[in-house]
């Protein structure tokens, strides 16, 4: 079983002058070629998320390991192998309203990625590329084409923005943070598009949210991130409904469900100024749970077959190396 796209022991260091920041730290994860997949990736602002899509996209470089695009490290790729990956490994940002150019039609905006890969022999073949993808995203290309962005609702420019990386026939799509500036009424119509993808075109596709709801709605898998590092991850419905890392238990607590019985966690999430102990957990100043051993940093614990913590809590459970994160995510 061939690996599409595998981070070995990743870490990306960020300094400035004399300070260091881990953004992400020690990450091995693999994506598998023959089994396109939906993995989320959760976490809070600062916790890694948008420095991990970065690194999946080729935009920056690790500080420490490799990163493997179909066996191949990806700051080797040749001038030809950097093309194919480019058109290969596609984002969806978080923004529908500032990735397009107000100047130029939908038709252009989607003509463009055609063109700059050479995908089309004609006009009539282009056109028909994009009346395909706007369709397989839910749009009428008939009601689309010879529209401005403006012309257009934040549910509609976000489906257009998928079907741009669509056109391409991508294996990888890091949709990040894709459906937190459209509307709620419009979020579950995106997050089926994305799923369709996934079922019919057989694209992997990395899903980066601070919001589980929409992860407990889209993904098979998760992995909960809390300053660069896995706090816990597995098959997402085990992990939202059965939390077991006190990270994740806050975030689930902070979910607002619609249960008239339930009380939503009262926990401060703030970090604190000593939220650094060298090399202890990183959640340890803001633990309710932290004991003195957490004061080292935690391996991987599998609890169940589809779910690890990195959490002395449950340290009379396997230890997992940090390579064998991804056998803990199902499909």
């Amino acid at each position: 079983m061939a690996n599409l796209l595998e981070f070995k022991n990743v870490s990306k260091i960020y300094k400035r002058g004399k300070t260091e920041t881990v953004a992400l730290d020690n990450l091995s994860l693999t994506l598998k070629d023959d089994e396109p997949t939906i993995l989320t990736v959760a976490g809070e602002s600062g916790s890694g998320k948008t420095t991990l899509a970065m690194l999946l996209l080729g935009f920056i470089e690790p500080s420490l390991g490799q990163i493997y695009y179909q066996g191949k490290d990806i700051s080797l790729l040749s001038g030809s192998e950097r093309m194919s990956f480019r058109k290969e490994v596609q984002a969806v940002f978080q923004d529908p309203f500032a990735v397009f150019n107000p100047f130029y039609t939908v038709e252009h905006l989607l003509e463009v990625p055609i063109k700059r890969f050479k995908l089309a022999k004609s006009r009539a073949e282009t056109r028909d590329k994009m009346a395909e993808a706007l369709t397989a995203v839910g749009l009428q290309p008939d009601e689309i084409f010879g529209r401005f962005p403006h012309q257009l609702s934040g549910g509609q420019r976000q489906r257009i923005n998928i079907a741009r990386a669509l056109v391409l026939r991508p294996k990888i799509l890091v949709a990040d943070e894709p459906v937190s500036m459209v509307d709620a009424s419009l979020r579950a119509n995106i997050l089926e598009t994305l799923r369709t993808l996934q079922r019919n075109y057989g694209v992997s596709i990395v899903y980066i949210t601070h919001d589980l709801t929409t992860a407990f709605h889209i993904a098979s898998s998760i992995m909960v991130l809390y300053r660069g590092s896995v706090m816990e991850a597995g098959g997402v419905e085990q992990v939202i409904k059965y939390p077991q890392h006190p990270y994740t238990q806050l975030l689930v607590d902070s979910i607002p469900w619609p249960d008239l019985n339930r009380r939503w966690g009262q926990t401060d999430l703030e970090p604190s100024e000593d939220s650094v102990i060298g090399q202890g957990c990183k959640f340890y100043a803001r633990c309710p749970k932290a004991m003195e051993v957490c004061r080292s940093r935690p391996p991987l614990f599998q609890l169940e077959p589809y779910q690890t913590a990195s959490c002395f809590l449950y340290q009379e459970k396997p230890k997992l190396e940090s390579e064998q994160l991804s056998k803990t995510l199902p499909v």
